[in-house]
């Protein structure tokens, strides 16, 4: 209940790790090829399949496979490389990246409270909600595509792709817990044979037909459209799952640096992923029956059993970036007050990154299996693909162009323009998709659409919630005073009052003074901020002032947006700045748990009002969430009507 969003004035920084020497730089880039490339390169298992199937209606002849990878290719570079890889990675949080980074980045150019930042908000937290409509989908399809491979070499184990594809996922989340620390150190040597193996095997397929080099030439996407018509935009709906995974470099930069990450696209992954797209179209040209898989048809014999295990190690790999990111928006969520506490479990020692969050493990467990035994075919799955991915990469250009506009007077006249580029291949991406609605489009949507639900129903919950708190409280520069004049009691000992609003007096407070009829000898009245930033320094880590003499005692509490709170860690370096000293076996905390009753005609409707009430009930105590030994706490209730 203590922990509610402040703006911040830090202003962004760039880079992270521009400076590092040649050999920390490699392992840097060795480390980005693990973990943030795995979900665009595990990609070529399904998109030219999925351009050919028989949903589109399309012919594999000569003009139509160099259109669509024309299309390929330029979808790579204007949405990936030009957007992603190039510019929008200078927009950066202090060094963080993604939606939520940017949402928060936007939201500082506007003024606190107005109209834009609010809209800014709602932007940030449906693209955030459709983000994990993505990490659903994503596991599921990259997985069962990898082990699909069967089907070539063996199509008698048909009928076992769907049991081991399960297999492998409930694997894949039960091992979660144990943190990604060891398992992470093979990601990057893994990740560098399967784009090797990518690459090797487009150029061997090449030889089939050189002729496909000239899909660079984007004449042939033009021409495509131009005979398809209208009709032709459709295909977009499988052109775009060549670049789903492009958020995903933006959301890791702040693991890797900008650097790394652009060195590892230009230079390796975008050459691979282009020679293997480019050989299995010339493999198409040559054999039209290739289509019913391309990928794994372009592979020698002897190597197809070795390329599907090496496929299911990169799939589990790029599921395994797609659950991490998840974590890690949900704490970020958490941090801004969009969701409700969840137990929070650092997996590493030395890596703060490194969390597990079992609550959003768990449930996307139970929905990627739902999936893949509903769907069961990756064709199937890929038309629920690719809706939620191409909003939330709209979203992320309406942002940049707010960024740029306030941030980068001197490139805006260059980055404005491109953003509008960038809309309009986007919204194209968006009304192809949205024909596959109908045929397992809306589950992504509906999905984010709940979420986004929760998470707007539980942030304006808290605001109602803190409003009838301070309706109802005292003001402490009148109750002080009064409290002075009849002093209850007093006992040995620091108490700590948790409390959302610095200038009201706690209900735990009041409680305490109602129930026990003490005070103790020295009284502190704790609130714990996030700012719109990802890391708060440790000299602006407190803010102690006293008040009402020596006895009480103001103490703000300030977290970035990507931190975990720890509030006794912090209040034992209140020793630095102040004679404020807490003996961790002399301090007891006190929290006041409220009790939501909802009521008709107040701020939301009232099926709002008990979806609030229902999250707040099942939300972590904020004794776990803020590290308060449960030996030292004392929660005090309180029933509040919304």
């Amino acid at each position: 209940m203590a922990t509610h969003p402040a703006s911040s004035t830090a202003q962004p920084a760039t880079g992270g790790h521009g400076d590092s020497s040649k050999a920390s730089l490699f392992g840097l880039v060795v480390g980005a090829i693990g973990v943030v490339f795995g979900d665009i390169g595990t990609s070529p298992l399904y998109t030219l399949k999925e351009a050919f199937s028989p949903h589109f209606g399309l012919t594999a002849n000569h003009d139509t496979v160099l259109g669509i990878l024309s299309m390929v290719f330029w979808a790579l570079m204007v949405t990936v490389t030009a957007k992603y890889v190039t510019i929008i990675m200078r927009a950066d949080n202090d060094g963080e990246g993604g939606i939520m980074a940017l949402m928060a980045l936007a939201q500082r150019t506007l003024s606190k409270g107005s109209r834009a930042a609010y809209y800014v908000g709602i932007l940030g937290i449906f693209g955030a909600s459709l983000f994990f409509g993505d990490g659903v989908i994503t596991p599921a399809i990259s997985v069962l595509s990898a082990i699909e491979g069967l089907e070539v070499v063996a199509p008698n184990l048909h009928q076992w792709i769907v049991p081991l594809t399960v297999l492998v996922l409930v694997a894949l989340f039960a091992t979660q817990r144990y943190g990604t620390a060891k398992v992470g150190k093979v990601f990057g040597p893994i990740m560098l044979v399967w784009f090797t193996a990518l690459a090797a095997i487009g150029v061997l397929n090449l030889f089939h037909a050189p002729e496909v080099l000239k899909a660079f030439n984007p004449w042939w996407a033009v021409r495509f459209f131009m005979e398809h018509h209208f009709h032709g935009i459709f295909i977009l709906g499988a052109v775009v799952l060549a670049v789903t995974g492009g958020e995903a470099l933006y959301a890791d930069m702040g693991h890797f640096g900008a650097r790394p990450i652009r060195l590892a696209w230009y230079y390796f992954v975008l050459p691979a992923l282009m020679l293997n797209y480019l050989g299995q179209g010339a493999l198409v040209l040559q054999d039209a029956s290739a289509i019913r898989n391309p990928f794994y048809v372009g592979v020698p014999d002897w190597a197809r059993w070795p390329m599907i295990m090496l496929a299911t190690a990169a799939t589990v790999i790029a599921s395994q970036a797609v659950i991490t990111g998840a974590f890690s928006v949900a704490r970020q969520a958490m941090q801004l007050g969009y969701i409700p506490r969840m137990r929070i479990k650092h997996t590493s020692s030395d890596t703060i990154g490194q969390i597990y969050v079992p609550g959003i493990n768990w449930t996307l467990m139970v929905l990627v299996v739902a999936l893949v035994l509903a769907f069961r075919t990756s064709t199937a799955l890929a038309t629920a693909y690719g809706i939620s991915v191409s909003l939330t990469m709209l979203i992320d250009t309406l942002l940049l162009a707010l960024v740029a506009y306030a941030l980068w007077p001197r490139w805006r006249r260059f980055v404005l323009p491109l953003c509008l580029v960038f809309a309009a291949v986007e919204c194209a991406f968006v009304i192809a998709n949205g024909a596959k609605i109908p045929d397992g489009g809306w589950f992504p949507l509906a999905l984010g659409i709940i979420l986004f639900t929760m998470l707007r129903t539980w942030r304006r919950g808290r605001e109602l919630l803190s409003a009838e708190v301070r309706k109802e409280g005292i003001q402490l520069d009148t109750f002080l005073p009064g409290l002075m004049l009849a002093p209850p009691v007093r006992v040995p000992g620091t108490a700590v009052f948790l409390t959302a609003s610095p200038d009201m007096v706690p209900h735990a407070l009041l409680h305490n003074l109602k129930h026990n009829k003490v005070l103790h000898q020295r009284n502190v009245l704790l609130t714990v901020e996030t700012l719109n930033v990802p890391y708060v320094p440790r000299d602006k880590r407190l803010k102690i002032e006293s008040i009402g003499g020596e006895d009480f005692y103001r103490v703000i509490v300030r977290y970035g947006f990507m931190e975990t709170p720890d509030v006794p860690l912090a209040l034992m370096q209140s020793c630095d700045q102040c004679d404020l000293v807490f003996n961790p076996m002399d301090t007891t905390y006190f929290v006041s748990r409220e009790s939501i009753v909802p009521t008709r005609h107040r701020g939301m409707p009232i099926w709002r009002d008990k979806l609030f009430a229902f999250m707040h009930r099942n939300a972590a105590p904020a004794s776990n969430f803020f590290r308060i030994p449960g030996n030292r706490l004392v929660e005090l209730g309180a029933q509040v009507e919304i």
